[in-house]
């Protein structure tokens, strides 16, 4: 298996740019502001998270995310993932975030407007489908909730060249398609809550 190190990332300067623009504390509840500088997930309801910002910034540097890209965020929660990928893109981009719970998509709707990224939204999962297939294929995609298994649906929607960071298990997963082949690789140990599948009847 290639080693982590060989990928292609997203240069740290992006990167930098990206979080000094996008303040963790716009993005979570009013009573969990306090905690936006420490480095652990932090309740939003509902049952989610606001990963932890480390674990945030390793799967962006993962992702390799190009300006101009067509990205997919598939557990959005609210919203902060969605609009650190939509500054990484800029306005020549796409990030379509999906989120499963609709308060959530309220929340994560209304952060992103106020963080001035008219090129993301947040759009409500359907029950019957993972992803959004209808807006594929994408460049990047990014899940923030982890799977027993790499999802097949998934994949296909990925294009040609792209790639995607997903947690499989407790593993961080980075995929890369190459026409019909896909590419995999790990890059260490992490927890997410579990991502709603509706091929699990999740």
């Amino acid at each position: 298996m290639d080693k982590v190190e060989d990928l292609e990332t997203t240069p740290q300067a992006a990167l930098d740019a990206a979080f000094a623009a996008t303040p963790r504390e716009w993005f979570l509840p009013s009573a969990a502001r306090a905690e936006a500088g420490e480095d652990r997930p932090v309740h939003l309801g509902e049952g989610q998270t606001c990963s932890q910002p480390s674990t945030v910034r390793q799967m962006l540097a993962l992702l390799a995310v190009p300006r101009g890209a067509h990205v997919l965020d598939l557990g959005s929660g609210s919203g902060w993932t969605t609009a650190l990928l939509a500054h990484l893109v800029g306005p020549e981009g796409l990030v379509d975030g999906v989120e499963v719970r609709p308060a959530l998509v309220r929340i994560g709707r209304r952060n992103v407007r106020a963080a001035g990224v008219p090129w993301a939204r947040i759009r409500t999962a359907r029950s019957d489908v993972l992803g959004r297939p209808e807006g594929a294929p994408y460049h990047r995609i990014l899940v923030s909730a982890t799977t027993p298994t790499l999802p097949p649906a998934l994949l296909h929607q990925l294009a040609d060249g792209g790639r995607m960071v997903i947690p499989v298990g407790t593993t961080m997963t980075v995929v890369d398609r190459a026409r019909e082949s896909f590419h995999r690789r790990t890059a260490g140990e992490y927890r997410f809550v579990p991502l709603v599948d509706p091929d699990d009847g999740g």
